[in-house]
């Protein structure tokens, strides 16, 4: 059977990273692949319920991180591992690094606390931690996205934020960059959406060369 794949599309809000997932989903299709589409926090009925929560209630920032997991262990449990398990493709719009870059690098919690609640949530029955096989990250100045995202729809409490804000975010995603380096795919997101998306379509035809799919 053809083995699952999981790519995880990361970025600050307004970085434009959701426009180009359809398009690799596309690239996939082509090949003959089924292929998952999905989010988070989100995914399943309940995570949906849980994203309500995050996006737009105030919280304090334990409460916050533990809701995000709690929703990705829904995820994982109901939607990714079955996927995988089906050899299917699963793209998803983010996962746990906007975790460490919204909650560890945006609202300065505890970094290691992150990461003990990662391997809690994360680790298989095989004690294997999943984690994206790639990570397309869409690395934009946050002055850029916040101009793109004054004629966006109404903001939910993180697209609200100022830029200081989304600076620690952005950091907070090259710090996870920086730990897991063989996985992560940066892009330059300040690019026109053409160079953007062929820019996409390099990485992940590059990837798949590499691991043999």
């Amino acid at each position: 059977m053809t083995r699952g794949l999981f790519i995880s599309f990361e970025g600050i809000d307004g970085a434009g990273k959701s426009t180009h997932i359809d398009r690799v989903a596309h690239l996939f299709r082509e090949s003959g692949r089924v292929v998952v589409i999905t989010r988070e926090p989100g995914g399943t009925p309940l995570s949906e319920k849980l994203r309500e929560l995050v996006l737009h209630e105030p919280m304090d920032a334990l409460t916050e991180a533990l809701l995000m997991f709690a929703a990705r262990r829904e995820h994982l449990v109901q939607v990714i591992e079955p996927a995988l398990a089906r050899g299917d493709v699963v793209l998803c719009d983010r996962f746990t690094d906007a975790t460490f870059a919204y909650q560890g690098g945006g609202r300065g919690f505890d970094w290691q606390v992150l990461a003990q609640l990662e391997r809690m949530v994360q680790t298989l029955p095989d004690d294997h931690l999943r984690q994206p096989e790639l990570t397309v990250w869409f690395d934009l100045d946050p002055q850029i996205a916040a101009q793109r995202l004054a004629t966006a729809r109404v903001p939910d409490k993180f697209e609200s934020q100022p830029a200081d804000f989304f600076a620690a975010v952005r950091a907070g995603y090259a710090q996870r960059h920086a730990e897991m380096p063989q996985r992560f795919a940066r892009i330059d997101a300040a690019q026109s959406r053409e160079a953007v998306g062929l820019d996409v379509d390099r990485v992940v035809r590059e990837w798949l060369k590499r691991v043999g799919s």
